[in-house]
């Protein structure tokens, strides 16, 4: 009868260690996921305007500061095409000035600058009206094809048409000239009689504004200034949806004079940086809390990040369903709604929790297969020293004897490391340390009985 030979693995829990590295791999996947920096692409125009400026600033303070937002500036020639970037997807945020072009897919995050018509005129002029602008020739100073459009429309909600050909108007009582005019010549173009007015498309609390006021009162004899708005806002804005109503404040540019004398209702437009509608809530929420956070810092360069403000709404229904609605994102910044660290990554937390769980889980069934082979093979092993012990009561050749023997010493010896590397339960390894001393005593007495050495 041939001599068996029982194997016990040498491998110390295999595939546990396979399962804690995956389990280690898939946390730190996500780890990296959650904290790398995100990088939005942002359009910017018009070219040479402050909001380029203002938004490279904050691109590089938020770099400055390692946040978890990074800006990539790419600059467009006007708003038409920065807003056209946005509408299809070659950029995540862009400025916008939603009177010239209003992408389908933008929702406002803040309004950069709130832009303002007002037309300021010297008190000896007459001009207490818009109406009275007909046949007068009205001066503006940077003449863009987007404040031009605007004035226009503006005029012609009174009857009136603005004329870009010819400053001399000739027989048509309906026309007004719009003749440009360099700033520093504005004092004397309004005193000789070369314009009438000043119409000014800008925020009213800008330096060059409160210039342009100076400057009519230089042109008045008696320092008088005529600010006129356009006053008609609900009528306006039904028919120009996408401006918005502006109040220039008594006395904001002076107290003495009151220039103006009283509150002026206008209308005007305004740049925005606006976001993609798919853009997550929490990203844009963190967009527009890290600007306004920024604001005073980056007023230090860019004197016009004073003029960041939020849009107005009157409840969270009228943000989202106005007419240039605001980003859920930006609403749950100005509401202090914005969602917490497990609200953001709460797909991200269930999904590792549930990997975390589902490998745990096979560890544990691993560890427990493998704890239940072990004692089967020790179980062989205990059976086969049985067997030993059985044959050797029979045998009577010392060769064969003398091979018994060496296979309970092997069997002993595989026996005792495994108890030394494995947990093996008391009740098991009794049994084993039983069985091979009856091995062995039996085979010890069938070496005596026929006379052959111990």
């Amino acid at each position: 009868m041939g001599v068996s030979k029982v194997a016990f693995p040498d491998g110390r829990g295999v595939w546990l260690t396979l399962g804690l590295a995956l389990l280690l791999v898939v946390l730190a996947v996500a780890a990296v996921h959650l904290t790398r920096p995100a990088t939005l692409t942002i359009a910017v125009a018009p070219n040479g305007g402050t909001e380029p400026a203002l938004l490279r600033a904050y691109a590089d303070e938020l770099a400055r500061r390692k946040l978890g937002i990074r800006l990539k500036v790419v600059p467009f020639n006007g708003v038409r095409e920065s807003a056209e970037a946005l509408k299809t997807g070659r950029a995540d945020l862009a400025v916008v000035r939603p009177d010239v072009a209003m992408p389908g897919n933008g929702l406002t995050l803040a309004v950069l600058r709130e832009l303002a018509v007002l037309v300021v005129a010297p008190g000896a002029s007459g001009i207490r009206g818009i109406p009275d602008l007909a046949g007068k020739r009205l001066g503006m100073l940077a003449n863009r094809t987007a404040d031009r459009t605007l004035v226009a429309n503006l005029i012609a909600h009174h009857g009136l048409e603005l004329s870009t050909e010819t400053p001399t108007i000739s027989g048509d009582r309906k026309a007004v000239a719009l003749v440009p005019v360099e700033e520093t010549d504005v004092t004397a173009a309004l005193r000789d009689g070369l314009i009438d007015a000043m119409v000014l498309v800008t925020t009213p609390t800008s330096p060059a504004a409160r210039r342009l006021v100076a400057f009519a009162g230089e042109a008045s004899g008696e320092g008088d200034v005529a600010m006129i708005g356009f006053p008609d806002a609900a009528a306006v804005l039904a028919r120009l949806p996408r401006l918005q109503p502006v109040t220039v404040p008594a006395a904001l540019y002076g107290g003495e004079p009151r220039r103006p004398s009283e509150d002026i209702a206008t209308v005007g437009s305004s740049y925005r940086l606006m976001a993609r509608a798919d853009l997550s809530r929490s990203v844009a929420a963190e967009v527009t809390q890290h600007l306004f956070e920024m604001r005073a810092a980056l007023a230090e360069t860019v004197p016009a990040a004073e003029e960041v403000t939020h849009p107005a709404y009157e409840d969270t229904a009228d943000a989202t369903s106005a007419r240039l609605p605001i980003h859920p994102g930006a609403l749950d910044y100005y509401e202090r709604e914005q969602e917490t660290f497990i609200e953001r990554y709460e797909s991200w937390i269930y999904l590792v929790a549930i990997l975390g769980g589902g490998l745990g889980s096979t560890a544990a069934w691993l560890r427990q297969r493998m704890g239940r082979i072990r004692r089967e093979r020790i179980d062989v092993a205990t059976a086969r020293l049985l067997e030993l012990r059985s044959e050797a009561r029979r045998e009577n050749d010392r060769e064969r004897l003398e091979t018994m023997a060496g296979e309970i010493d092997d069997l002993a010896g595989s026996i005792a490391r495994h108890a030394l590397n494995r947990p093996t339960e008391p009740r098991t390894l009794g049994a084993a340390t039983v069985a091979i001393e009856a091995a062995r005593s039996t085979v010890r007495r069938a070496l005596d009985r026929e006379g052959a050495p111990t």
